[in-house]
């Protein structure tokens, strides 16, 4: 099961989509979808290949922040935590690699398990399931960005915008 690291004590509102953070891989900002009906979380990844460390497969993949861009791809190694079929939103069923990620979520660290898929053509970047909200969030689904966004600037700017 996944680990809890609250910062602050009951459950905490969050709204129906929210900036998210990926401590320890350089992803600061990540725009993500709060999806009671998940029961796991998703990443858009790209370029994703299984390796071996130590006897043990590891998962290496690229992620792209920033929606609309190209920019900024940052790379990620995990260990595998597992390999399962999910069905998508169109009722297709795909092997997907499972990944234990931190996740700074309106303030509260939780540990989900997170599959990699291409969401290229999804509206945002992350999914957060069921199994990660259950570790302490409530959603509000008339609010959104409750734990802030990044300034226009920085969104600017990954964008290619220049500002």
């Amino acid at each position: 099961m996944a680990a809890t690291h609250p910062t602050s004590p009951g459950p905490v509102t969050a709204g129906w989509r929210e900036w998210v953070q990926l401590p320890g891989h350089e992803i600061d900002w990540l725009k993500a979808k709060l999806d009671t009906g998940a029961r796991s979380s998703a990443l858009h990844a790209f370029d994703v290949h299984e390796f071996d460390r130590e006897g043990h497969p590891w998962v290496r993949f690229s992620v792209h922040p920033w929606q609309r861009s190209d920019e900024d791809a940052v790379v990620v190694e995990r260990p595998v935590h597992d390999t399962r079929g999910v069905r998508s939103s169109t009722g297709h069923v795909q092997q997907r690699y499972v990944v234990l990620l931190d996740i700074t979520l309106v303030g509260r660290i939780v540990t989900a398990e997170v599959t990699l898929a291409s969401r290229d053509q999804m509206g945002f970047r992350m999914l957060v399931g069921r199994e990660a909200l259950r570790q302490g969030y409530l959603v509000d689904a008339r609010r959104s960005y409750l734990g802030g966004r990044p300034r226009r600037a920085v969104r600017r700017r990954n964008r290619g915008i220049a500002s």
